[in-house]
């Protein structure tokens, strides 16, 4: 596996992060997606993006899941879309409750937890499109959720279930939450609890009176947003249970499948600790790279000639592949464009 070599300059877990998340990218190969909406509750519904391979069933398939207040347009998930077509896989981003604009689809919320609408989407592709091989990748609370699915399917996940991709995943909630507590972390802090704010407000407007927004205005972490919204509607006992409960650390001893965890010493509020715990460290399906620079799902190196430096996709992709073969069309696609060149 190539190791991770930043970008010039790029040498600090905050610049990195930032830079990642303020640099524009454009994916003009990427198709229109299709829109795809899933029941996964009596009264919810959440989208997905879709990008097909001709004869879909025939092609794997990299199911997206995004960070906390993010969506299927994030640049990473775009990236993975763009890469994972070029490798021969078939591509679903999915959203999670609420987010990219889909406020008006169900009248309740997300967490971080929540793996339920995950295993939905895996399932009735399976059941709907032939898709027999997935592979599940996520970032941020995406790469919890990835992770703690395979955890809560233990020794029998669904056939289709054929690995798990984490990028800087909040693994410990609890101890994330801490961390981006801290001084430093002040501008990540409010620019979750701004987006979580805004949310709300949007979902007042499609769900009138469902949420009582007086408190709004007085949140101003994420904890305290958790504590007053979050854990409550689920049923947790506040904030702290929540984040136990949600967080994938508890379960990881139980994955059967293979997965990769991808994380940055130097990740401004995702602690490498947890990665060093004996749940992880002792389950041999379990692979941990944790980089000494890398910011928060940023991992930006030096763009070349086979790569546009976005090294955390581009090992999704080849650990992805490493697990569910390409097609033998695609394998002869990509031989005779290594001959071309």
């Amino acid at each position: 596996m190539i190791a991770f070599v930043p970008k010039k300059r790029l040498r600090h877990g905050h610049l990195m992060t930032i830079y990642a998340w303020a640099r524009p990218r454009r994916f003009d190969d990427l198709p229109v997606p299709e829109e795809r909406l899933f029941q996964v509750t009596e009264d919810t519904r959440v989208l997905a993006h879709c990008y097909w391979k001709p004869d879909r069933s025939r092609h794997p398939l990299l199911l997206a899941l995004h960070g906390l207040e993010g969506s299927s347009s994030a640049h990473y998930m775009r990236g993975l879309a763009a890469k994972g077509l070029r490798a021969g896989f078939n591509v679903v981003l999915l959203n999670q409750r609420n987010c990219g604009g889909t406020e008006h689809l169900g009248p309740g919320l997300y967490h971080s937890g929540l793996t339920h609408d995950a295993d939905h989407v895996i399932r009735e592709l399976a059941r709907t499109d032939g898709i027999d091989r997935v592979v599940v990748a996520g970032y941020s609370l995406g790469g919890n959720l990835a992770l703690k699915l395979a955890g809560e399917y233990g020794e029998a996940p669904p056939p289709q279930l054929r690995g798990v991709c984490a990028v800087s995943p909040v693994m410990d909630l609890g101890r994330c939450v801490d961390a981006l507590e801290r001084r430093q972390n002040f501008p990540y802090q409010w620019n979750f609890v701004r987006a979580l704010r805004a949310r709300m407000r949007r979902k007042d407007r499609c769900h009138p009176g469902r949420f009582d927004l007086s408190p709004l205005s007085s949140i101003w972490t994420v904890r305290t947003f958790d504590d007053r919204y979050t854990a409550p509607y689920f049923g947790f006992a506040g904030a702290t249970d929540y984040y136990h409960r949600a967080s994938a650390l508890r379960v990881v001893d139980r994955i059967t499948v293979p997965a990769l965890v991808i994380t940055a010493a130097d990740d401004p509020f995702v602690p490498p600790e947890p990665f060093r715990d004996p749940a992880v460290t002792g389950n041999p399906n379990i692979t941990v790279l944790i980089t000494e620079h890398g910011g928060h799902c940023a991992f930006v190196a030096e763009a070349s000639g086979t790569t546009d430096g976005y090294w955390a996709e581009d090992r999704i992709i080849e650990f992805a592949c490493g697990i569910v073969r390409p097609t033998a069309e695609h394998r002869q696609q990509r031989a005779v464009g290594q001959n071309a060149s």
